[in-house]
């Protein structure tokens, strides 16, 4: 389908259940998605997931990689479907796109949203923002080894991501298959959307957010640490609830699927 000027690949299982619409993580695609869709699905939900441009199976242009453009094509994927009563569900740099689309777009279209080990409200440390998570340091160390060493910088990017307190929580069969949706990433969306995720301050959009709200997050996420990103959320959003995955790191929703799917089907029934 197209979705402000970009062709993106979108998966639409379709029915007369109420939408929950996925936002993927970076570098991944929708693929990442795998363990929620059917329990979703099963559970009487209409389930829509699309790759983000310039990641996975969507045109890879050469620009629109902040959060702006970003938020755009989420909203034109739900006019395109004409989705009501949606539930939006970012993971981690896909929050930020929940975030920005309801202070560009409104939440007309909106029923309640998830910010899943996301990284609102600004996950850059500067003098404005001392809780911030990540350094500058730390951010041109990812920068310049996305840059320069493609390969590897996927393979400890994955290791961080699914380890919690130093200990792999998937299977390296897990590991590799994810490996392969980052290796689908264009190497512009993958530094622009690398940037935008590290650098937008979303603190304004989360004061717009007033629909029912659930944050959950690994509490032993080294990626996007909860104390940083998700404890700061929920604080920023009130009668937001949140739900903390013990012993669970980034990337929750794969290692963690079972409890993560509680959590999110629990929330999605109230």
């Amino acid at each position: 389908m197209t979705a402000t000027r970009v062709r993106l690949h979108v998966e639409d299982t379709g029915g007369t259940g109420r939408p929950v619409v996925l936002i993927h993580g970076w570098p991944l695609s929708a693929e990442s998605w795998r363990a929620q869709v059917p329990v979703l699905k099963a559970a009487g939900y209409r389930v829509v997931a699309y790759d983000r441009r310039g990641f996975g199976r969507s045109e890879k242009p050469a620009d629109g990689y902040e959060y702006d453009t970003l938020a755009d094509d989420l909203a034109g994927v739900l006019e395109q479907l004409d989705l009501q009563d949606a539930t939006l569900v970012g993971f981690s740099m896909g929050g930020g796109e929940v975030a920005r689309y309801i202070a560009r777009h409104g939440e007309q279209r909106l029923r309640s949203v998830v910010f899943a080990a996301a990284v609102p409200p600004y996950m850059l440390k500067t003098a404005d923002n001392p809780d911030g998570p990540l350094t500058e340091e730390k951010a041109e160390q990812m920068r310049m080894g996305l840059e320069n060493h493609r390969d590897e910088f996927f393979d400890g990017f994955t290791k961080d991501f699914f380890s919690a307190k130093g200990e792999l929580k998937v299977t390296e069969k897990q590991r590799q298959e994810a490996i392969e949706l980052c290796k689908q990433s264009d190497q512009t969306a993958a530094l622009g959307c690398m940037k935008a995720f590290g650098t937008t301050d979303f603190r304004e959009d989360l004061k717009k957010v007033t629909v029912p709200t659930l944050v959950l997050h690994g509490d032993s996420d080294g990626t996007v640490p909860y104390e940083g990103s998700g404890r700061r959320t929920h604080e920023a959003i009130p009668g937001s609830e949140v739900v903390l995955l013990k012993d669970a790191p980034h990337g929750c929703n794969a290692c963690h699927a079972e409890q993560f799917n509680a959590a999110l089907v629990a929330f999605l029934a109230r």
